[in-house]
């Protein structure tokens, strides 16, 4: 991979990635270093990328390698100094469409924020494969070979997944009925 062809895929998929990143991370420092770190990872594999091949996949791949790999690290830290994870209030990258009326907007943005909560509350096999699915847009196959699992262990844990997103909403809903 040239400068110019990480370039080019820097400003054809930066922001899917920087989406992605926020998303695993929920932390926007977090997600700034897994982005930055992203690229310069492709840099370090451009012999492995291939010019015909899908970029925005090998990218994305890279990206949940490194993050994997944090977590690991951190977890096993962890385990040996006995600490505790710090918890962090999840922010939402999403961008609003246009709304008629400040009211319609927020509660544009408590519904988006209410996904977005359920979404994080996932467990992490899940949730890389729902961010993949709906915020990636990629097939169940793309994700199979993102993630180095079975196409059908994909569609197991999206099926998954959107049983409990659909029980954790609809609980949430009856809720504001409710009260």
């Amino acid at each position: 991979m040239t400068n110019k062809e990480l370039e080019y895929c820097i400003l054809e998929y930066g922001k899917d990635i920087y989406s992605f990143c926020r998303h695993l991370t929920a932390m926007t420092q977090e997600a700034d270093d897994l982005y930055q770190d992203t690229f310069v990872k492709a840099m370090e594999l451009s012999a492995g990328m291939e010019a015909d091949g899908n970029p925005k996949s090998y990218l994305l791949s890279i990206a949940l390698r490194i993050w994997k790999n944090r977590k690991r690290k951190f977890a096993w830290r962890s385990r040996i100094w006995q600490e505790q994870a710090k918890g962090s209030e999840y922010e939402t990258a999403a961008e609003y469409a246009a709304a008629d009326s400040p009211e319609e907007m927020l509660l544009q943005k408590e519904e988006l924020d209410t996904i977005n909560a359920a979404v994080a509350k996932l467990p992490e096999r899940q949730k890389v494969v729902v961010l993949l699915y709906y915020m990636e847009e990629m097939s169940v196959e793309e994700i199979a070979k993102i993630t180095k699992i079975p196409a059908g262990t994909v569609k197991s844990r999206l099926h998954t997944a959107r049983k409990t997103l659909k029980k954790e909403l609809e609980d949430i809903l009856n809720e504001e009925r409710s009260g």
